[in-house]
């Protein structure tokens, strides 16, 4: 296990109706003057954004309103609310909404108190310093209601890269599992995608010896196996809702993280499709994480079979562990497709001849030096491979 430092002080306030004590958690973390950022009109038809307005009215906290958020969350807002925030003199930013609307919030946090560009942070500045956050979270999904991460498309080449910092970790993060039985089946099963391929790229290590974070890590997939069918057949099933919920949370938080190596490349090479097709990053991740895997197996042949056997109940063939590897990835596929998710480009509308475009962005937009790396290195040859498998 690698040293570390791990900080992770967001208050959470779990439950039922807890949105309903949004302004004491805003006061408590010293906001005196807010912006409430929302993205479509999901929280105004389901009354939440009247109820999280008449708890900061109770506590005679002003605010201004931004919303617009949409799924990968563009610059354009950003910058936005950065003026926005600076010309209303806002000292708090409260997040309603999913993940995308809590990542554009901590780019508006950072971005107001930086004399320089918000990309800089896009393009590996570490943010230090930035607004303080609050979340309502209304899907179960990115975890970035307790992480210090924050992903963001510039509209200027449709760059899709992320950010981070503790500064960015929210003050406070309210759960209501019950804010999510609104969701479709296919929204649900995009979050929970998302959140077992975030514990997989933090599984996907080249660190020995971290036998606690890998058990952390299989309790909370095997969680997702659980609980995704049963929410998928029972929407208002408030239980599943909610340990659903807080797993999303535990899975970026980097709890499951510390001391070890993580991938991410995953996540590089679905941000391009994401970030083309516009498609939810949930169901390009389903597209992605099988045939990435495939890919990339044989770098750690035993990684993949050990989660074979203890998250998907594989049985291990000692004399080919290819197999057992092979056999957790086509079960984790054939639960993607169980719950609805796609796993080939037609069915999430990509285009074959677009990968050498997807590709080059990947390896070279944005100041890359035409590869990217975690559990392994890919160059542009790796990356088209890996594209052409999820044809």
């Amino acid at each position: 296990m690698n040293n570390f430092t791990f900080y992770s002080p967001t208050f959470f306030a779990f439950g039922k109706d807890t949105e309903h004590d949004a302004g004491c958690y805003v006061k408590r973390f010293g906001g005196t003057r807010v912006l409430i950022h929302y993205g479509g009109g999901s929280v105004i038809r389901s009354g939440l954004l009247d109820r999280v307005k008449a708890s900061l009215d109770r506590e005679g906290i002003p605010y201004v309103l931004l919303g617009g958020v949409k799924p990968n969350p563009r610059s354009g807002l950003v910058y936005e609310g950065i003026e926005l925030c600076k010309k209303e003199g806002v000292d708090f930013i409260l997040a309603v909404g999913g993940g995308s609307t809590i990542d554009s919030a901590k780019a508006i946090a950072a971005g107001v108190v930086y004399e320089g560009d918000f990309w800089d942070f896009y393009c590996g500045k570490r943010i230090e310093k930035a607004l303080p956050i609050g979340t309502i979270l209304t899907i179960a999904a990115a975890g970035s209601e307790g992480s210090p991460d924050t992903v963001i498309t510039n509209e200027n080449g449709m760059f899709k890269r992320g950010a981070t910092g503790d500064a960015v970790r929210p003050k406070f993060s309210i759960l209501n599992p019950a804010l999510t039985q609104t969701l479709s089946p296919y929204q649900t099963a995009c979050g929970i995608t998302d959140i077992i391929a975030h514990l997989y790229e933090r599984y996907l290590t080249n660190t020995p010896e971290v036998e606690v974070t890998d058990r952390l890590i299989e309790a909370l997939l095997l969680t997702m196996v659980h609980e995704g069918p049963r929410v998928i057949a029972d929407p208002n099933n408030y239980e599943a809702r909610a340990n659903i919920m807080w797993a999303g949370m535990m899975a970026h938080n980097n709890s499951c993280g510390v001391g070890r190596s993580q991938d991410w490349t995953s996540h590089d090479v679905e941000h391009e499709l994401s970030a083309l097709y516009d498609c939810a990053h949930g169901a390009g991740l389903a597209v992605t994480l099988p045939a990435m895997f495939t890919y990339v197996m044989e770098h750690d042949v035993m990684r993949f079979a050990q989660v074979a056997v203890r998250v998907w109940g594989c049985q291990m063939d000692f004399a080919h562990p290819e197999v057992t590897a092979k056999a957790g990835i086509e079960a984790l596929k054939k639960f993607l497709v169980s719950i609805g998710m796609p796993v080939s480009f037609s069915q999430l509308g990509a285009k074959e001849e677009d990968i050498p475009k997807l590709v080059d962005v990947l390896c070279n937009g944005n100041g890359r030096p035409g590869y990217i790396e975690g559990f392994t290195k890919l160059n542009e040859a790796d990356c088209t491979r890996i594209y052409q498998l999820m044809v």
